[in-house]
């Protein structure tokens, strides 16, 4: 696997754990903050979260990272629909990938939540009710390769994990990576 997706719930802990990850990779790669990718307002009409906008970018993302010698990714976003993964393999050009979802106590996430928009409460509200809503749509999601608990264990415990899901503990030459 080339790839790293980390799903999960608002607060669920994604950017800490890519960027764990990150620090603990050798081979050449790029950590991808999905929101970032889609960040545009207002969202076109019929595109809520700018999904389309998201995956084009991706695509001229990764494009941009591989021809500068990355040749692994770890994306933290979040993935809805079963169906669209294979779009996410093809915007990676990927030659598999391992979904991992975070997921944490109810009072984790709203205390993560409240520390991040402790300035913004609209923002806080928002994040409040989306966290449970996307926990039942993510719950419903059967395509997750592995489950952790974000809060269980430090950034670098659970980056170890994931490095071994992925098959990315072993020495570079061992698995065919740069």
């Amino acid at each position: 696997m080339d790839s790293v997706f980390l799903n999960g719930t608002v607060g669920a802990g994604k950017s800490t754990l890519a960027d764990a990850i990150s620090a603990a990779e050798p081979a050449a790669h790029a950590v991808i903050d999905l929101d970032e990718l889609r960040r545009l307002s207002p969202a076109p009409h019929g595109d809520p979260f700018n999904h389309e906008l998201e995956l084009r970018n991706l695509r001229s993302v990764v494009a941009n990272y591989r021809a500068a010698g990355a040749g692994r990714f770890v994306l933290a976003g979040v993935i809805e629909e079963t169906a669209e993964v294979d779009r996410y393999l093809d915007a990676l050009g990927s030659t598999g990938m391992l979904l991992c979802r975070l997921v944490a106590p109810p009072e984790v996430l709203e205390a993560r939540l409240r520390e991040r928009h402790r300035d913004d409460p609209e923002g806080l509200a928002w994040h409040l009710a989306r966290v449970g809503e996307l926990a039942a749509v993510l719950d419903r999601f059967d395509r997750h390769d592995l489950v952790l608990e974000s809060s269980a264990a430090s950034p670098a415990e659970l980056a170890a994990t994931v490095r071994a899901a992925a098959g990315w503990d072993r020495r570079p030459h061992e698995d065919g990576a740069a």
